[in-house]
């Protein structure tokens, strides 16, 4: 189980899947996850290419910074924003951000390390879905 920020520095290979219960749908999708150290923090850039329901595949990219806090690991937007706290050194760490007028809670795996998930309920009057993300460390790509 990961203990610290830097446990999560390397390449990762993921697996998405998102339950969109307003459209009825379900997409899928596979990506790479690059966690950069930056002085004292991790950049977080992620890219993935989504199969949706009748539709042309199309590709996507996240980025967010993750530091070390008192709590675990504080995730901001890339402009700097807080978004949600990763709870170390517990093994399922959950929480939550209000993007009124919906609601993320976020709750990761991270039980079967260097193996982690985290799955994402998002609510409210405009979305209703769910983004479930497996993880696996890629020591291929990280030596390359």
């Amino acid at each position: 189980m990961p203990i610290g920020l830097f446990d999560f520095e390397g390449v990762w290979r993921f697996r998405r899947k998102i339950t969109d219960r307003k459209l009825g749908q379900i997409s899928q999708g596979q990506g790479t996850l690059r966690m950069i150290r930056d002085g004292g923090c991790l950049r977080y850039e992620e890219h993935v290419v989504l199969d949706l329901p009748g539709q042309p595949a199309i590709e996507g990219t996240r980025r967010y910074l993750w530091q070390s806090c008192p709590r675990g690991i504080e995730v901001l937007f890339d402009d700097g924003r807080p978004f949600h706290v990763i709870g170390l050194p517990d093994a399922a760490p959950s929480d939550m951000h209000p993007c009124e007028p919906d609601i993320y809670r976020v709750r990761y795996d991270l039980g079967d390390w260097p193996v982690w998930s985290q799955a994402w309920e998002v609510t409210g009057p405009r979305k209703d879905y769910r983004i479930d993300t497996l993880f696996v460390r890629d020591r291929a790509a990280e030596r390359s």
